[in-house]
């Protein structure tokens, strides 16, 4: 039998599929310093959580949608990360299996939900004066090679 009620991010009876985009303007990346735990405070890619029914590219087009008012082209997947937190008696209180896309910016300007704090338009060689979530330089390395690729 399922259930309607969403799985809880924290404590989850399994890993959570996530997507993210590293969308390119103009020579530059947009990075994002997500303003609520987990990642609270750390510059990082927009993305979130795959919903049932969608394909991983419906996912990206509507998480960047939400969490910045962007339309992005998704390219190719750029790799993958996985977050795994423990709490103090050792349970696993978070585990995220994140799909980084490498995506062109198509139409739009950044406009932040609640989720993000801040957005900057970066060149990729400016990540490391940041502080970033694990990897972060290795994914957008990664996704600038695949938008390479493609005319």
């Amino acid at each position: 039998m399922t259930s309607d009620k969403p799985e809880s991010r924290t404590y989850p009876p399994r890993p959570i599929l996530a997507v993210s985009a590293a969308i390119f303007r103009n020579g530059r990346v947009l990075i994002v310093r997500r303003a609520q735990p987990p990642s609270q405070g750390l510059y990082t890619l927009p993305g979130g959580a795959v919903e049932l029914g969608e394909t991983l590219e419906q996912a990206v087009i509507r998480e960047i949608r939400e969490e910045t008012d962007l339309d992005i082209e998704p390219i190719a997947l750029a790799g993958y990360r996985q977050a795994i937190a423990r709490d103090g008696a050792g349970r696993i209180e978070r585990h995220f299996v994140i799909l980084p896309f490498a995506a062109r910016w198509i139409a739009g300007e950044v406009a932040l939900n609640e989720e993000l704090a801040e957005a900057r338009w970066l060149k990729p060689t400016e990540l490391s004066r940041l502080t970033t979530t694990e990897g972060l330089a290795d994914i957008i390395a990664a996704a600038l090679e695949r938008i390479g690729t493609f005319p």
